[in-house]
């Protein structure tokens, strides 16, 4: 076990709320991941002291490919920069570099019931799943409270599925809080005043996903604009023919969400520029054909994905044409990191009653 420094880094000054996210490389982003959380992220560097992870440690607990994870790694280093982190206003870095969140997950571990870790939903339904199961992944909640503990980050951007993990980190925090004396900010859920819920192109029921069955029901940000456009035109649409969002409409609903993030409009004037274009022809004394202009509107809406991830996928392709530039950025963000781990564990590993290593 890597040793804390006797000397660790000094308090920094009292300034901004920390903001703690991250991912895991474990497949390419996708539009959901870009307009749902990407891009407030980057919104959030001015306010926020940031920390962007890469948490390579909770990629093992399914079965997986050391290259694969390697690679990936690195790719999703480089799809954060592209889509606007900038390693001069936040700290990007990769968990498994950064001596403390093992650590303090261990001394979290020693105090967390072990029903309230068999009680999670994900590691459930994960487990029911699965012949075998690592305790790797019924522990790794442990983990994920130490990431966010570990840099008493005050704020914390989660979606619907994370919100058990975070209520547990709450938890943690002020069991050792009672009993060791106060040690850990209490993190509090981050809610986006702005952010787009995008849902599957095959299935506008449910969430965009890269674990969906149907490869066309996502829109990957790595996707080539042929491809962007071959799905937007082939999505899912609803009966009827306006173009409105309403909820008996998910697939146009969806479509005009996709729409209003990626060219700043409201839905509504979406929905108005579109209102006197649908038409009804009689064919006979019974019976009407509906002229719909869905194919405009999915092609409005294909050029509008595209126009935005043609620059994104260029700057990916240039940053990973420059490994060394990456991993420059890596070993920076490691070093913030690794200064504010430090004084964390530290201050844990005394409060615990863990003899100072001698001088």
């Amino acid at each position: 076990m890597s040793a804390v420094p006797t000397n660790p880094a000094p308090a920094e000054p009292a300034g901004r709320k920390v903001l703690l996210t991250c991912a895991q490389p474990t497949g390419a982003l996708h539009l959901g991941n870009y307009l749902g959380a990407v891009l407030n992220w980057r919104r959030m560097q001015d306010d926020f002291e940031c920390y962007f992870g890469v948490v390579d440690m909770h990629a093992i607990t399914m079965p997986h490919e050391p290259a694969k994870l390697r690679a990936a790694t690195l790719e999703l280093v480089a799809w954060y920069l592209a889509c606007g982190l900038d390693p001069a206003r936040a700290s990007v870095f990769v968990q498994s570099h950064v001596i403390g969140h093992s650590e303090l997950s261990w001394v979290l571990g020693c105090i967390c019931p072990l029903g309230q870790l068999e009680r999670m939903t994900q590691y459930k339904d994960k487990a029911a799943k699965q012949e075998s199961v690592g305790s790797g992944l019924l522990f790794y909640p442990v983990l994920m409270a130490a990431d966010i503990l570990l840099y008493n980050a005050d704020a914390v951007p989660i979606g619907e599925d994370q919100k058990q993990h975070l209520e547990l980190a709450r938890d943690l925090a002020e069991k050792f809080n009672s009993r060791f004396s106060p040690t850990f900010k209490v993190p509090e859920p981050y809610i986006a005043k702005t952010g787009a819920r995008i849902m599957s192109l095959a299935d506008p029921t449910k969430k965009m996903s890269k674990s969906d069955p149907n490869p066309g029901g996502t829109l990957y940000l790595s996707d080539p604009p042929a491809l962007l456009r071959k799905k937007i035109m082939s999505a899912v649409t609803d009966s009827g023919y306006e173009i409105v969002s309403r909820e008996d409409k998910p697939g146009i609903t969806n479509l005009l969400h996709i729409y209003s993030a990626m060219t700043g409009r409201t839905i509504d004037d979406i929905q108005n520029e579109y209102k006197s274009t649908s038409t009804a022809r009689q064919l006979s004394a019974t019976e009407f054909e509906y002229v719909s202009k869905y194919s405009q509107f999915k092609t409005a809406v294909a050029d509008a994905v595209v126009a935005t991830m043609e620059p994104v996928q260029k700057k990916y392709a240039e940053l990973m044409a420059n490994k060394g530039h990456l991993l420059s950025v890596i070993k920076a963000g490691d070093e913030a990191a690794q200064k504010t781990a430090y004084k964390t564990l530290s201050k844990v590993y005394r409060k615990v009653g863990f003899l100072e290593r001698p001088r």
